[in-house]
């Protein structure tokens, strides 16, 4: 039992969050993959393969969670020009080459491995926002060079990204925006970046439906599939059930009819009918599964699960003594949660088709392990939060003692105040090279 304690260290909640998820995952996966299992003839293999990918996600959240957070403030120094690098040749090589999954080159190999620089940059850009944040706080609120480089920041990473996956750099501006105004930036400045947004969407939705189709346009070659889904989901028109052309926007009717064939509890875990016909009922459209197999309660779970990481992270970023560790632990769970949020919404007709997997849930490679990365950065600062719980507790005892007049605890205490303030004694504590 000890053993387990010492591996499983951090808040508890989080760690069940995680497990539930990773328990789902397996479940659902195994049973939505079905369309691999018949295309490979191993019945095995996909969940094997998930499996062990998540397994290794395990191991990520233990290595992460024992480091102690003031180490993630060095990680973007590395990440950003990385992140920059990769995302820069993996379009160039989409242009060059033409090599592309699904229309888009958003994958590279490394040794055999296919890995998404994007995933690289989402992380590179929370953590950078949330050291710029903490680093230019005055009493007033952000200060205004803290806008500026994270715009300067977010909009290289954005610019790089949109061309092949234009949902993870609106998903990812989204997420940076909602740090800034958690971050005291001025709501002049957000105001004045939203109108400008709202007014560049509306002038690029205008520019995209008169550009006519099949037309060649240098990293601008996805402008087709994002018209034919803008067009899709906002000319909605009621067709009769003789009428109705199911292959045409094939994986929103399958989802559509997953969804409205389950029942309260669902059909069963491995009982889908429509797995068969979505060709990513594993990763953009298992949520439909999901409520196919384990029902509107289940689908309602899997909601709560995301919205309890949420409000467990703002408990967590609440307690911590330092800004950087609360920033940091509120943008990853709003990434997370604003991810969910968008694959549950277009599962269910809410938003256009866009290829944005369910966090932790969705068949994955980079995308599971990166997020499982970010589960171990919430318990790094939730160990930092729980260390200072304990010296207030602690501090709180020895000043009863004292006003009991207790001589020995009088000479026993000393100035704590700067420990609670100051993440110091927890590094120590937590460096490898104390014990040397």
């Amino acid at each position: 039992m000890d053993l387990i304690k010492n591996i499983f260290k951090g808040d508890k909640v989080i760690w069940i969050i995680f497990l539930f998820l990773c328990l789902i995952s397996i479940v659902e996966v195994f049973s939505a993959a079905s369309t691999l299992t018949y295309k490979s003839g191993d019945h095995w293999g996909p969940i094997t393969q998930h499996s062990i990918i998540l397994m290794v996600g395990v191991v990520v959240v233990v290595l992460m969670h024992n480091i102690p957070y003031k180490w993630f403030q060095v990680l973007p120094v590395f990440l950003l020009p990385i992140s920059i690098v990769l995302l820069a040749f993996v379009t160039l090589m989409g242009v060059i080459t033409g090599d592309r999954v699904n229309g888009a080159a958003r994958w590279m190999s490394f040794m055999g491995l296919q890995f998404q620089p994007s995933e690289l940059a989402k992380m590179a850009v929370i953590i950078a926002v949330s050291f710029i944040l903490s680093k230019k706080q005055d009493e007033e609120g952000a200060n205004p060079k803290a806008f500026k480089y994270i715009l300067m920041i977010t909009f290289a990473i954005c610019a790089l990204i949109a061309p092949e996956n234009l949902s993870t750099a609106m998903l990812l501006f989204g997420v940076v925006f909602l740090m800034m105004f958690i971050g005291r930036v001025s709501a002049r400045k957000l105001l004045l970046l939203l109108g400008s947004l709202v007014m560049a969407g509306a002038l690029a939705i205008t520019l995209l439906l008169a550009i006519p189709d099949d037309s060649d346009i240098p990293f601008l070659h996805r402008f087709d599939t994002w018209k034919s889904r803008i067009t899709n989901f906002t000319s909605k028109e009621e067709v009769p059930a003789a009428k109705f052309d199911i292959d045409k926007d094939a994986q929103i009717a399958h989802a559509h009819i997953a969804i409205a064939t389950s029942q309260p509890f669902g059909k069963g875990p491995g009982n889908s009918v429509q797995r068969d016909f979505l060709s990513q009922a594993f990763s953009d459209f298992i949520f439909a599964i999901i409520i196919e197999e384990l029902g509107l309660v289940g689908g309602a779970f899997v909601v709560c699960l995301y919205i309890w990481l949420l409000v467990r992270a703002g408990r967590i970023a609440q307690k911590c003594a330092r800004t950087f560790p609360a920033f940091l632990v509120m943008g990853i769970a709003l990434m997370l949660v604003s991810q969910a949020i968008l694959n549950m919404m277009v599962s269910v007709g809410l938003f256009p088709v866009t290829g944005q997997p369910l966090p932790l849930i969705s068949k994955g490679g980079t995308s599971t392990l990166i997020n499982c990365a970010y589960i171990g950065m919430i318990l790094s600062v939730s160990r930092y939060v729980a260390h200072l719980e304990e010296q207030k507790q602690r501090d709180a005892q020895l000043l009863l003692q004292i006003e009991a007049g207790n001589s020995e605890a009088q000479s026993a205490t000393e100035p704590t105040a700067h420990i609670l303030n100051s993440d110091a004694r927890f590094e120590d504590e937590s460096s490898p090279h104390r014990h040397s």
